[in-house]
């Protein structure tokens, strides 16, 4: 069999690609809030692009659960449900767990000193979105520092909902979040160091238990993905 007859013509993705990162640095960023609708048209006049780069690009960012693309409405930033949180927290648990459980037995002084170096620059934060960027970059060296690469792709599946959940955390208490998650991140790297699993595992579940209280006062617990 010919090498040509064993799989189909390569596509270019790469303006979708770049399509979707300015998408997504726009959500980051708090321009496009959740609910916000995403017009195809809007989107490729503002980009100098066409439309089917941009509608490619909101499935993409559909697959990492920043966008919800409804046949009556087109593509909105996802507003995440009771629903939506509990399964993200969950989810995120378990895999901090096994990240908490390896860095405290296998964690060396490089990987500390990134945590800690990752929870200092949390300080100098000017904004809610910088935090929360930072936030992310906490929890990425985290995952780096338990040294098990499916489970960093584990968090990578999740990550940018997680940061749609930080942004809406913001969007409830950024004065609090600004105020108190500091202090937060440098007790987590001082629980890792001390190497006390327990205590470790205890103080991840607080912090992310903090957050999730924060996330869900008012949420509707019917809202489903379609709620939008």
């Amino acid at each position: 069999m010919d090498e040509t007859d064993r799989v189909t013509p390569a596509r270019r993705r790469g303006l979708a690609d770049e399509v979707a990162d300015r998408i997504r640095e726009a959500i980051f960023n708090g321009a496009y809030a959740p609910g916000v609708q995403l017009r195809e048209v809007e989107l490729s006049e503002a980009m100098d692009v066409s439309r089917g780069p941009v509608r490619e690009a909101l499935r993409l960012l559909e697959r990492e659960g920043l966008v919800r693309v409804a046949w009556h409405r087109g593509a909105v930033v996802t507003t995440l449900s009771a629903e939506d949180v509990a399964e993200l927290e969950s989810l995120r648990g378990a895999l901090e767990g096994l990240a908490v459980e390896r860095i405290t037995a296998l964690a060396s002084a490089e990987a500390f000193a990134a945590l800690e170096n990752a929870a200092g620059l949390m300080e100098r934060a000017a904004d809610g979105h910088e935090m929360a960027r930072l936030d992310i970059a906490f929890h990425d060296a985290v995952f780096a520092a338990a040294r098990h690469r499916r489970l960093a792709e584990a968090w990578q599946a999740i990550r940018c909902q997680v940061h749609l959940f930080l942004l809406t955390r913001i969007d409830r208490d950024a004065a609090g979040y600004l105020a108190h998650v500091p202090d937060e991140h440098r007790g987590l790297v001082a629980a890792l160091r001390s190497r006390d699993v327990r205590n470790a595992l205890d103080l991840f579940a607080a912090h992310r238990r903090i957050a999730v209280d924060v996330v869900t006062a008012g949420l509707d617990d019917t809202a489903g993905p379609d709620a939008n």
